[in-house]
């Protein structure tokens, strides 16, 4: 018996520790933590624009979220491919596309003289750094204005900030105010055109001549000419 006993005690000393084991690498199992991401926190923002030309329609909007270094033109500099497009022919796909863009959206339509809209947009609070946005003065050549650039990075709720807004020339296609070179329905002619034949620099729009004051190829009137500013704009965080 007792060396039956004595042999029986290895074994049982062995599965004792076999389970011990076991149920060690099952406590590792089960301590294993698995960490969830925070959920994103979203901020609102509301843009209200209102055109206060005379008879200059402004495109259909584009209002973009992007990182706080980024600029959609400056002045002085040459008009980037995605400016001339939506200065020329209200264009907006090529801004939307552009990498620093976090979010965008678009406006429903023309904005007509003394007319305004409201636009809303959602974003990543890591995403909330600037917004910019861009229109055309259709019955141009090349006129546009908007916001470039404002800062929003720890706008409160409810705040809200107005401000006007110049024309600027874009600078890639002179401005003739020829018959069939302004796409708005002064002329309802050609958009955008690679070809630039203008100083090809943005600056500050001179405004328009019309046919009334010496530019007799001119297809534009009296009412089309405009002075600075052009557009207003109210920003609202609203959540």
């Amino acid at each position: 018996m007792k060396l039956t006993d004595f042999t029986l005690k290895p074994s049982l000393l062995a599965m004792l520790a076999a389970t011990t084991l076991l149920t060690a690498c099952g406590d590792d199992d089960n301590d294993t933590v698995v960490e969830t991401p925070p959920a994103a926190v979203m901020q609102t923002f509301t843009v209200t624009v209102t055109n206060l030309t005379a008879n200059q329609p402004m495109s259909p909007v584009i209002l973009a979220a992007h990182a706080s270094d980024a600029m959609l033109w400056n002045a002085g500099e040459m008009a980037s491919e995605a400016i001339e497009k939506m200065a020329e022919g209200g264009d907006t796909a090529d801004i939307a596309a552009l990498a620093v863009m976090t979010s965008s959206v678009n406006g429903a339509g023309l904005i007509m003289p003394g007319m305004s809209e409201t636009l809303t947009l959602t974003i990543d609070e890591a995403d909330a750094a600037s917004i910019s946005l861009a229109t055309m003065l259709v019955n141009t050549n090349d006129a546009f204005t908007g916001i470039n650039s404002y800062n929003i990075a720890g706008m409160q709720v409810d705040a809200s900030s107005s401000m006007k807004f110049m024309a600027y020339d874009a600078g890639t296609e002179a401005n003739s105010e020829a018959k069939g070179t302004m796409p708005g329905p002064a002329d309802g002619g050609e958009g955008f055109n690679a070809a630039r034949d203008d100083v090809d620099f943005v600056h500050i729009h001179p405004g328009v001549i019309s046919m009334y004051d010496g530019l007799a190829d001119s297809v534009l009137d009296a009412s089309h000419r405009f002075d600075n500013p052009v557009l207003a704009v109210t920003i609202t965080r609203t959540e």
